[in-house]
């Protein structure tokens, strides 16, 4: 990742559509580990409003200062040009002119390539939008593959120089998934039956005790946690991953079963998923412009509730 982390200490503006934190005082919360500690769990708890969020692993927030050097780096890079052109084949913007195309690829470019996320109001405000502004004309022509390279390019350095000029910063955190918390989990028998006991409570079963085949992803959503998995619906790429897991094993057939073998079959599909995630780990990035100036803790965390003595 070509992020920077924060080095020294930058300027505060205040503009009149709002005030954006571009680093002042990042040096400062980074060494006080307790404001930084405060700060980290109320990124966490912006975060956590994305769905895609819901439930994962809280991996280390790392705050990152995008100032245009690696947005440049990427456009000088061999891989700009076919990066873009398969951004482009995966736009669809019925009607769009080149303006509406080149939004759209701004919002599909990463913290990776340089740039900070495009979906945030403030950034296509000011950044975006004011580099479209001065540095293109004629976007409202029909699109073509050599007319989006052409006028993106000149659009991205006018992006990079604006954020030379106003560095962005933003909170970004990973999550990857390739199996180790399974097996952490499939290897320690004690924990194991701990944990698919914990989860056949959560089932229905028949009156002779039997259970239903179609529970096996509910029971799988129980033990989830302890398997370093996400809840089915977080995220879309592990959902695939568990499908095709469950179609290969007959999971959805929907008989009915022992516990034992209920047990059984979902331990299979713990295994199955683990090495599909060894084969093809799954890697889930969240990224959040910081908006707060940090001078002390009360300004980015709410006031702390006192209970009645």
């Amino acid at each position: 990742m070509e992020g920077k982390r924060e080095e020294s200490v930058m300027r505060k503006k205040s503009e009149q559509e709002g005030e954006v934190m571009d680093g002042s005082d990042i040096m400062e919360l980074v060494g006080d580990e307790k404001v930084y500690g405060e700060f980290v769990d109320h990124k966490f708890q912006e975060l956590d409003r994305d769905r895609m969020a819901d439930g994962l692993k809280r991996d280390p927030i790392v705050i990152l200062r995008i100032d245009g050097e690696d947005l440049l780096e990427f456009i000088k890079s061999p891989s700009y040009e076919p990066e873009l052109v398969s951004i482009l084949s995966e736009i669809e913007v019925p009607n769009g002119s080149l303006h509406d195309y080149i939004i759209k690829a701004f919002e599909r470019l990463s913290v990776d390539q340089g740039m900070p996320p495009a979906s945030d109001s403030w950034v296509m405000s000011n950044i975006v939008e004011p580099a479209l502004q001065s540095c293109s004309t004629f976007l409202e022509q029909p699109i073509r593959q050599d007319t989006f390279l052409l006028h993106l390019t000149k659009v991205a350095e006018c992006v990079a120089q604006h954020l030379k000029e106003r560095p962005v910063i933003v909170a970004h955190t990973e999550n990857n998934f390739d199996g180790r918390g399974i097996k952490r989990l499939l290897s320690n028998k004690f924990e194991l039956e701990k944990t698919l006991d914990a989860a056949l409570k959560t089932v229905a079963r028949d009156r002779s005790g039997k259970i239903s085949k179609e529970y096996l992803r509910v029971a799988l959503d129980v033990v989830a946690p302890s398997a370093g998995l996400p809840p089915f619906g977080a995220v879309a790429q592990m959902d695939k991953v568990i499908a095709d897991v469950a179609k290969m094993l007959d999971a959805d057939d929907g008989k009915i079963v022992e516990e034992e073998e209920f047990k059984k079959l979902l331990t299979e599909i713990m295994g199955s998923i683990m090495l599909q995630l060894e084969g093809n780990p799954v890697s889930v990035s969240t990224n959040s412009v910081v908006h707060e100036p940090l001078t002390s803790a009360s300004t980015i965390l709410p006031p702390p509730s006192h209970s009645a003595a």
